[in-house]
């Protein structure tokens, strides 16, 4: 452990859901004062390659655990639930094949903290309001999310700042969860904050990349940071403190949708039940990533498997089919037949009712799987990288890293706090980051 006079190396980071490279040009950061401060007095990781598929709970967990997809075990958002209107998420600790770097700061004596950072509900987090909502009719947000967090804790946030919320709406969530935040830091002081911020990540589904309202969630998030850098001072535990703020994914416009699972449907791999969903008996299955979707498929053959490339190559919106050993090779699930990756524009839905594409109606979004712009496809698009700061005791100041890899940032923050994974992490620390020791 890392001891700065007295006084324990502390660790804030915060995830601002969506925020790609681009949000940190120079332009844009006219109109961000606490990133273009962090930027002038830290270390800028310019271009950061994210996993595959580019989604956000594959993607904390990479961040978290320094391990791709295929090895920690959350390869999607949700689970293969083809049957269920709402799919449960990958919400639990327990799904993690991998030690999160969170365990490792508490097994080690250091107090943590989170945010609705995700996959972390039933985690041990010693501070923790777990990112889940309820899915099932017997129970609600309250109950849920006093199971899944730590209940003492949030019943007295939630006392204090529940009038902030406007159930999971934004911006009226990260506005609790900063509240929350900052609040925690004051009082608790812990030696690991995560923060999960999602205001920008909402906008740009809803209304597009650049538009307006997108613009204006990332100046609320940085005002958000702001507050939660004052917080630290607050608590006199600012000069020992280091900042990572990160994005952990970029966002992509889109007009069109793809249904795999209609044309899947039409050859007789799969049935739909009464209620127009698709029937546990499936032999073909696309699950959708957004940007990028896997194909699962049920007593596989050659024949098959060369079927079901013949079938899907033509489909308008197809940028390139990966095989299943292709995309263990990226790190995404091994366990797919295929990993299919769509052009900009386009993106998949899990629906198997209606057309093979269908243009995205502006009337339609809000609905589910209907969106103005998504992520989740190969971090290898052009333009398409997420983005990291580096700021506090010992990181260079002024400094800047052109490149990085999303795994690289869990051995990063071990590196800050004196800790190693008790495995090898497919990530490295960024040592460039910080001044000769």
């Amino acid at each position: 452990m890392i001891f700065l006079g007295n006084r324990k190396q502390k660790l804030v980071v915060v995830s601002l859901d969506a925020m790609g490279a681009d949000d940190l040009a120079p332009a844009a950061l006219r109109d961000l004062p606490n990133l273009r401060a962090l930027i002038a007095s830290g270390t800028h990781v310019q271009n950061v390659r994210g996993i595959y598929p580019t989604l956000t709970y594959p993607s904390h967990t990479s961040i978290i655990t320094g391990m791709y997809p295929r090895t920690h075990g959350i390869v999607n958002n949700t689970k293969i639930q083809p049957d269920r209107l709402s799919p449960d998420w990958y919400w639990y600790r327990k799904d993690v094949h991998a030690k999160p770097l969170y365990q490792i700061a508490h097994e080690a004596g250091m107090t943590t903290a989170a945010f609705l950072w995700p996959v972390t509900a039933r985690s041990g987090i010693d501070y923790n309001i777990a990112e889940i909502f309820p899915n099932r009719i017997w129970t609600n947000q309250v109950l849920i999310s006093l199971w899944a967090s730590s209940p003492l804790f949030i019943l007295r946030l939630n006392a204090k700042y529940g009038k902030l919320r406007n159930g999971i709406h934004q911006p009226q969530l990260d506005d609790f969860v900063t509240a929350s935040a900052v609040d925690t830091i004051v009082r608790k002081q812990p030696d690991m904050t995560l923060i999960h911020l999602v205001d920008m990540d909402s906008q740009r589904h809803a209304h597009g990349v650049l538009s307006p309202e997108a613009l204006a969630a990332r100046k609320r998030l940085d005002t958000r940071l702001g507050r939660i850098i004052q917080a630290t001072k607050d608590a006199h535990m600012y000069a020992n403190t280091t900042f990572a703020v990160l994005g952990d994914h970029y966002q992509i416009d889109v007009h069109t949708m793809i249904r795999l699972n209609a044309l899947f449907r039409a050859k007789g791999w799969q049935h739909t039940t009464a209620d127009g969903l698709i029937d546990k008996d499936w032999r073909v299955l696309a699950k959708s990533a957004d940007g990028s979707t896997y194909i699962y498929v049920r007593d596989r053959n050659a024949r098959l498997d060369e079927e079901i490339k013949q079938l899907v190559g033509p489909v308008p919106g197809i940028e390139h089919i990966y095989s299943s050993g292709a995309a263990a090779d990226f790190g995404a699930d091994p366990g797919c037949a295929f990993l299919v990756e769509a052009h900009r524009g386009y993106y998949f839905i899990d629906d198997a009712n209606g057309a093979i594409t269908e243009k995205v109606d502006p009337a339609d979004i809000g609905q589910p799987e209907r969106y103005r712009a998504v992520h989740g496809y190969s971090p290898f698009k052009d333009d398409y990288a997420t983005t990291l700061i580096l700021n506090g005791p010992g990181i260079k100041q002024g400094a800047t890293i052109g490149h990085a890899r999303l795994v690289d940032e869990g051995p990063t923050f071990a590196h800050i706090l004196g800790l190693q994974y008790p495995y090898p992490t497919d990530g490295e620390a960024l040592l460039d980051a910080f001044e000769q020791e």
